[in-house]
């Protein structure tokens, strides 16, 4: 429980301020007398920046959490950077876009690289036969603890003189540091009670950056002897990219058409629910028809939704459009996992879901540099998203070439 509380910390992180206010305050707060669609490409220039320097971290982190016997440390650390960038959004003023790029970084980074040694932390907190069970409750946690934080802040925008607040505004300001104090609070369980198991002979963080190098290494060249691995991978990192930029940009997308801030957090928050009972569908759907089948199908949502996207022009429409991806987004992400689980040769299975953890923490860089790169040079946001669809298409065109009944190791 208290490991899994730490995902319904940091959960309010994803779902505030990276999916729901940063995007909104940016640009009409932060971003205030800029045109609209500068301040989509100074966002998804953001977005990128913070992601590829996670995803060039994430190895070397990932060798401290294998080798360093330090993982509750680095943990509390970049949760702590994580903590008091968010707490410093509180305090920029009006138009200093440039400092509210940089503590949106910092956070970023804080949060996706304490889920570095988090998510390492599940072999410590359970046995191989539990594994699945807890993995659920960590991931339950995070959505409803994420939701939960998100739907209070929201009525914090929308009614601010119920709470005292002189505006919506002051609101969002006081939702950011809302996060930043849920975050810390939920964080003090696992610092008080998860245990992690001894490493033998620890190494120092030197040798243990070196012992990491040197395993990307190896794993880069055992995976390049799988085919039917590095087809999917290239095929995961194209289509996912572009569903983590949905994700992160969809409320900057709404703001550029010019439609209310409140309906579309609304919408954000409705996706928020809607999403967790249809990943559960999608894998009854992924045990009847295969993961594979499954995933092509959302990935025909999701075009299919993008190029809805580029017509809607109300707020109706992109509630329609959040009920439709909330209905398909847990559902690629389960069903990606399980697929790339059929292929992992047996005895591989840490040094494999390690690379293809990789592979995820550099899904976020091309779609919001595409976003940012089209919308600067087309002047339109509507052309900026649909932009994706060639992201789509393209994990969709390399899908459908993976064979996983045919993989190197794979005996079902």
């Amino acid at each position: 429980m208290a490991w899994a509380l730490y995902d319904w910390a940091n959960s309010a992180f994803a779902t505030t301020v990276m999916a729901g206010f940063f995007p909104t305050f940016f640009k009409q707060f932060w971003s205030v007398g800029a045109d609209p669609t500068q301040s989509t490409v100074r966002l998804g220039l953001a977005n990128a920046v913070a992601g590829f320097a996670i995803a060039l971290l994430a190895p070397v982190l990932g060798a401290i959490a294998d080798r360093g016997g330090q993982r509750k440390q680095f943990l509390l650390a970049w949760t702590a950077l994580g903590v008091l960038a968010t707490a410093g959004l509180y305090f920029v003023g009006q138009g200093e876009w440039q400092l509210a790029v940089l503590l949106f970084v910092l956070g970023t980074m804080g949060f996706n690289g304490a889920i570095v040694f988090y998510d390492s932390m599940l072999l410590d907190v359970a046995q191989p036969s539990e594994f699945d069970r807890v993995s659920a409750l960590g991931f339950s946690a995070g959505y409803l603890g994420g939701g939960l934080l998100f739907a209070f802040n929201v009525l914090l925008t929308l009614k601010p003189a119920w709470f005292g607040l002189s505006g919506p505004a002051a609101a969002v300001q006081l939702s950011f540091l809302s996060v930043a104090i849920w975050w810390l609070v939920f964080t003090v369980p696992l610092a008080r009670y998860v245990e992690l198991r001894q490493v033998d002979a620890p190494a120092p963080l030197g040798r243990a950056v070196r012992a990491g190098l040197r395993e990307l290494g190896a794993t880069v060249r055992h995976v390049a002897n799988y085919r039917t691995i590095v087809m999917f991978l290239l095929a995961y990192w194209l289509y996912i990219d572009a569903v983590n930029t949905i994700i992160k940009m969809a409320i900057d997308y709404g703001l550029s058409l010019g439609l209310p801030a409140a309906g579309l957090l609304a919408a954000l928050l409705l996706t928020q629910f809607v999403a967790f009972p249809a990943a559960l569908l999608f894998g009854y759907l992924g045990d009847r028809i295969g993961a594979q089948r499954g995933i092509l199908i959302g990935l025909a949502v999701y075009i299919g939704v993008t190029l809805y996207a580029y017509f809607l022009d109300t707020v109706v429409e992109f509630y329609v459009m959040a009920v439709v991806v909330g209905l398909v987004q847990g559902g690629v992400q389960s069903l990606s996992r399980s697929l790339f689980g059929q292929m992992v040769p047996a005895g591989k299975n840490a040094e494999f879901f390690g690379f293809y953890n990789m592979m995820g923490k550099f899904a976020t860089v091309l779609g919001p540099l595409l976003v940012a790169v089209v919308a600067g040079i087309t002047g339109d946001s509507r052309a900026s998203i649909l932009s994706l669809v060639i992201l789509f298409i393209a994990g969709a065109a390399l899908l459908v070439r993976v064979r996983p009944a045919h993989a190197p190791g794979n005996n079902r």
